[in-house]
């Protein structure tokens, strides 16, 4: 776990702090700078750019991570990288011709219930291209180990020109309307710089020649294309349907909750990106006690992490409501619910890295299709049918995920006759219900507090209780010693 905690400590510093830039942008620039019309059509368009962009990509991200680890010499590599780099575009020209051809349909049909979206629809695909390449050159740096660059544009390049954005929007700069398009710029710019990057670490000499096993190359990434379309779906389907039932800005209103719950899941970002290309090697030399090893590892060391931050996020969350204006309150439940299966996924650590990089990869197609059609189904029934608004949404995306990503896991102790649990699973998941039942309802008795007639105790509040919490929680994890990791830091700083 050496190389795994190394650069999945770097890579989580980069991923919260994009997180913490996010989270000024979504819940203070985004709400007044630019307006819950606008949001609600940047959150829309790139929603939807990210349903498309598992289709252009056609699962060459993947495709890179589970073969490259498979060829001993350069001559096999450059064969395989230059037969899988230009696969992408099989799919995104026919599709950017078809769009063009049908441009004036597709637009009228996104933007029955708000017309705003007719002139922004070409956007849609542009930047599901940029980040269907974005991900291709990722993936090339991070199968040479090298991830944090990647991980740095990743998670802080769109979240800081997104800040630049906003800020020139408020000094009129550039129109909101302008926002759209300049964001747009700028994912290209990204794909870009990641291109460079990616053939800066390593440039294979372009061949014609294809692997040997090139059929078996292109059949894992139909699979996976059609997969991760279906794993696109589940994700933002919720924010692609709101606008086909209520005014755009809902879109914005639910894509905060959203991203307050979801803020728990930065450390499984982290450790996946090294845990990814690691775990297929593992897999390829057949060394299933690493791989066992590599699974329990992660499964603690995610869940104590992730869990420290759903009980932190949900003892605040009336707080941070509080902060924001009006029109965003009532998102606590959405935000328990997204936090909850976040944090479930943590706990799970590698599960779907093991599948996607074994020889049982197909099974990842039937599962992805069945959450697709549950997540749409449920949405339609919890949110236009029985008009539980977007606590349905929430829902929906929790019932779904939770119960496929048990059967993964009974698919992999069936499999390979391994779990990520350990008695210290128990322990962990003991000290997260106790916090979190604990101060969930209780609140500092701050009232009235102002600094320059602005109000700051709910900030006092936030802190002081994030605080207590943070420090009992790690106390109890040190003493009953749930992670080893976190064990041997603790007693280097005690010396």
């Amino acid at each position: 776990m050496g190389i795994v905690l190394k650069q999945s400590f770097k890579n989580t510093i980069f991923i919260y702090l994009g997180f913490v830039i996010g989270g000024i942008n979504t819940l203070f620039l985004y709400t007044h700078f630019l307006g819950g019309k606008y949001f609600g059509l940047a959150t829309f368009l790139l929603s939807t750019s990210n349903i498309l962009m598992p289709l252009i990509a056609l699962g060459v991200h993947h495709t890179i991570i589970k073969f490259y680890s498979s060829y001993f010499t350069k001559v096999e590599q450059d064969k395989f990288l230059t037969s899988v780099l230009f696969l992408p575009l099989l799919v995104a020209i026919p599709m950017g011709y078809v769009g063009n051809l049908f441009y004036e349909e597709i637009s009228n049909y996104l933007s029955i219930n708000n017309p705003i979206i007719k002139n922004y629809t070409f956007v849609i695909y542009l930047i599901a291209f940029t980040c269907a390449y974005f991900e291709v050159f990722y993936a090339w740096a991070r199968v040479q180990f090298h991830s944090v660059f990647g991980n740095v544009l990743k998670e802080l390049w769109n979240r800081v020109v997104v800040m630049l954005l906003l800020f020139a929007v408020y000094f009129q700069w550039i129109s909101k309307e302008d926002f759209i398009y300049y964001l747009t710029g700028f994912y290209f710019l990204r794909m870009f710089v990641m291109m460079s990057y990616a053939f800066y670490l390593y440039f294979p000499k372009f061949t014609f020649s294809k692997p040997e096993n090139f059929s078996e190359i292109l059949r894992y990434s139909l699979y996976i294309i059609m997969a991760g379309s279906a794993g696109a779906i589940i994700l933002d389907i919720d924010k692609f349907m709101i606008p086909g039932k209520e005014a755009i800005e809902q879109a914005a209103y639910y894509s905060v909750a959203v991203f307050i719950g979801s803020f728990i899941e930065a450390p499984s970002r982290a450790m996946m990106n090294i845990l990814q290309p690691l775990t297929s090697k593992t897999l390829n030399e057949e060394n299933t006690k690493e791989v066992a090893s590599l699974y329990k590892k992660s499964s603690i060391n995610l869940l104590l992490i992730s869990g420290l931050f759903f009980v932190l996020i949900n003892a605040n969350v009336n707080q941070l409501f509080n902060l924001l204006p009006q029109q965003y309150a009532g998102g606590e439940l959405v935000v328990f619910m997204i936090s909850f299966v976040k944090m479930y996924n943590g706990f799970l650590g590698n599960n779907g890295a093991i599948i996607n990089n074994s020889k049982y990869y197909k099974i990842t197609l039937p599962y992805s299709f069945m959450m697709a059609i549950s997540v749409y189904a449920l949405n339609t029934l919890f949110y236009y049918q029985l008009n539980m608004g977007t606590d349905g949404l929430a829902l929906a995306t929790l019932i779904v995920i939770f119960f496929a990503n048990t059967g993964k896991l009974l698919f992999v102790k069936r499999k390979f006759a391994m779990t990520p649990f350990t008695d210290k699973s128990w322990s962990m998941i003991g000290v997260i219900a106790i916090l979190y039942v604990v101060f969930n309802f209780w609140d500092f008795p701050l009232h009235d507090i102002y600094l320059w007639k602005i109000p700051i105790h709910q900030t006092i509040n936030i802190l002081l209780k994030s605080i207590l919490i943070t420090g009992i929680y790690f106390y109890l994890v040190i003493k009953l010693q749930i992670s080893d990791e976190i064990s041997r830091l603790s007693k280097r700083f005690q010396r």
